[in-house]
């Protein structure tokens, strides 16, 4: 019976974390999203410095190096050469959402696997070995691509916490 309690657990967390962790990257984008109407709505006048920085859903950080594009709702980063007042400012040349941290779903669902296996086994010090391996794979992306750096953060954080708590519920309510 055990062994059907660790099979769904494993399942819960590799597989039903997706939607979670996407959630999460939604929720993100829409903080992003609030923060660049903030930013242009106060580049147009219509608001003051003094009503943004007292609007906590534009209490956000961007980067100054990178030029985003919002284009149907996602953020397209321009590589940091394309900087505004460059000569190579297109936006076709902006990097497609898409093309961040490629493989990320498969890596997410693996990671997922590894952590809740780790605490289901009473190693949970092998979780820092999945972020380590992890980050080390990711390491050139993330110094090249500051938000690819960010979706790295906040991916791994919402796979981890979620992973931990399935594997948590589990332990305790049905193997003791």
């Amino acid at each position: 019976m055990n062994a059907l309690w660790i099979t769904l657990a494993l399942l819960t967390a590799g597989f039903a974390g997706w939607p979670v962790t996407a959630l999460v990257f939604r929720l993100a984008r829409t903080i992003d999203a609030r923060a660049d109407a903030a930013n242009t709505a106060s580049d147009a006048g219509s608001t003051t410095a003094a009503d943004a920085a007292t609007d906590p859903s534009a209490d956000v950080t961007v980067d100054p190096v990178v030029d985003a594009v919002v284009d149907s709702g996602t953020r397209q980063p321009q590589p940091p050469s394309s900087a505004p007042g460059s000569s190579e400012a297109d936006s076709s040349e902006a990097v497609s959402s898409e093309r961040i941290l490629r493989g990320g779903a498969i890596i997410g669902v693996l990671e997922r696997l590894a952590v809740c296996l780790a605490i289901l086994a009473g190693q949970p010090v092998a979780i820092a070995y999945v972020v380590a391996i992890k980050g080390l794979g990711r390491f050139a992306e993330l110094k090249a691509t500051p938000v690819a750096a960010e979706r790295f953060i906040i991916g791994t954080l919402a796979s981890l916490l979620w992973a931990a708590g399935i594997a948590a519920l589990a332990k305790v309510y049905f193997l003791g």
